[in-house]
Parts: C-alpha cells; structure tokens; sequence
C-alpha cells in the first residue's frame, strides 16, 4: 500500500505531532469524506507500507524529527513552491523561505527523493505570464541542483473560484501555451526534468513530460526497489499517478490558499484545525458511538510480494 499523507490536508505543517505519533503507535484511522461514520483503519508497520507519500508547502516543522519516518519507511516528498504571496496563500512562507527548507530536506532525503510542484499556475492582473515565467526562472537556477523533477499544472476553474477568488482571470488556449512553453525553455535550461499532472494535454513539443508525478516508476527509482507491472488507474480525470490511501481530513488546512479544493473555506479549516487533538487516532476529533471501524485493503505493489501472491492464489 502506498500511503498519502497531504493530499487533503498540509499535514507536514500543522499535524507533524500527530503524524509521528501514529506511526510511533503503528496504526492510524481515517474518516470517509462521503460517508463519516465510516471509519477505516490502517496498519503503519513497514512491512505493510510500501512508501510513503509527502505533499506540503512547507517541510520545516517536520524536519527535525524525519528520520522517525525515514530511517523505516521509503519516501519520497512534492515540494509545493509558487510564485504566489500572502495575497494568494496567507500561511504558506515566501519563496526564498521555501527554498532554503526545501535544501534543507533535500540534505536528509536526497534530491532523487523530492519533486518541486509548480501549481497550480493561475492568472490573476498581478500574476501575469510574465511574472511567473521571471519566477519561475529565478526559482530553477536555485532548486535544479535539489530536486528530481518539476510538476506543473493549470488551475482547474471549479465553482468555488467564483467564490474565494473573483480576481482569477480565466486562461486562455494562447496563455497555456505561452507559459508552457516558457516553462519548458527554462526548465531545459537548467536539467530539469519538467512534466504536468493531472492532464492529457500534450505539451511534448516544449520538452514537458505527461502526467504521473506519483508512478511506481518514479517511487522505486527514488528508493532502489522494484514494483510489479501495475496499471495505474489515477485518482482523477486525467491523473497517472498509482493509487494511494490517503490519511489525512478535507476541511482542516490553516494555509488559506484562495484556490484550495480541500477546504470549503478558510474560516471552516481553522474552526476544525481547533478541534484537532494530536493523542487521536484521528486526524480531527476522536470515534464516535455510530462509528464503524473496518480495516483497510493494504495489498503490496512491490514486486517480490506481489509474485508471493500471485503463487499463493495460484495464479503464477
């Protein structure tokens, strides 16, 4: 099982206590979004984790204690660093602060461990195409020595902009263009390996890779261990990447960013961040008397387990 920690919530940044503690204690719970009194249990030993997945946008808190998860566990971490300010993402620390904690990381993990995220990449009247090709730029010259890979992708217009970010000004096919190319240039310029994520668009002819920032592929180089030959089914249209089980809670990240689609709204996440105890197994609140408690599937997808069940079904 490949085991997600941010893609619902920054847990590295506000919940590093809790998340050490689970894996301390060798198990963790999560909350069904879609069905809450659902709750499914997952067993953190190492030998039922294949990796570990890290997505944050800001690594600091967690760093002095990594090597509780490292020393153990492969890893591998998404590195969000944008162009955008407070004015955009009022938690997350500027770019120059983000650079220097992503080589700190990049220290303890090694570079072939760490993608930078670029996105997702969105126009507003005071980030222009222009501002963030210049940006992007800067950030290259300083990040191309730390990282494995670049990830990008455009702002997906759901309805909630309309609400959190009116000032959004819609992409058009000759701005996608535009920037896709500036940053596949840029990106050659400096070795680095620039690719998109949850897209089928087809920017090959600036050099950009397809999408799949979190593929068997990319996870077993990183760590020197060979997966078995499984399709990826995504996690969404156009998403490449191998499925995940996620741990952490929608509603619960203090960042703020205006374009987030993990929170309903900022007010909402601070108001359950409140209710966050770090002694539960719970990312937010505790089990409840309706809760139903049921173990999660936690099949290996490394090669020499899957051969082990494939000659145990008898399907070898």
């Amino acid at each position: 099982m490949i085991l997600n920690t941010g893609a619902r919530t920054d847990t590295v940044q506000y919940y590093s206590e809790w998340l050490l503690r689970r894996f301390k204690e060798g198990y963790v719970y999560t909350r069904n979004p879609l069905f809450p009194h659902k709750v499914t249990l997952y067993e953190l030993a190492p030998d039922k984790i294949d990796a570990v997945l890290f997505c944050s946008k800001n690594y600091a808190p967690v760093l002095p204690r990594l090597h509780e998860i490292t020393d153990k566990y492969r890893t591998y971490f998404h590195y969000t660093v944008t162009a955008y300010g407070k004015d955009i993402e009022p938690g997350v620390p500027s770019v120059d602060e983000s650079i220097e904690t992503l080589i700190r990381l990049e220290r303890i993990v090694g570079r072939e461990r760490i993608a930078w995220r670029y996105d997702p990449v969105l126009l507003t009247k005071d980030y222009t195409v222009g501002r963030h090709l210049e940006t992007f730029a800067r950030m290259a010259e300083r990040l191309a020595p730390h990282i494995d890979r670049c990830i990008f992708s455009f702002v997906e217009m759901y309805k909630k902009l309309e609400v959190n970010m009116p000032e959004i000004i819609p992409l058009t096919p000759a701005d996608r263009d535009k920037i896709a190319a500036g940053l596949g240039g840029i990106a050659a310029k400096y070795g680095i390996r620039l690719q998109t994520c949850g897209t089928n668009s087809d920017w090959s002819r600036y050099g950009i890779h397809p999408s799949g920032c979190a593929t068997l592929e990319i996870i077993g180089r990183a760590n020197g261990c060979e997966f078995g030959d499984i399709k990826h089914k995504g996690l969404r249209e156009g998403c490449h990447c191998i499925e995940s089980r996620d741990i952490g809670a929608y509603d619960t990240c203090p960042n703020g960013c205006k374009y987030c689609y993990a929170n309903k709204s900022p007010q909402k996440a601070l108001e359950n961040y409140k209710l966050h105890d770090p002694a539960s197994p719970l990312l937010l609140g505790g089990i409840g008397e309706d809760d139903v408690i049921i173990r999660g599937n936690q099949k290996s997808f490394l090669k020499s387990r899957t051969r082990q069940m494939s000659l145990f079904d008898g399907n070898a």
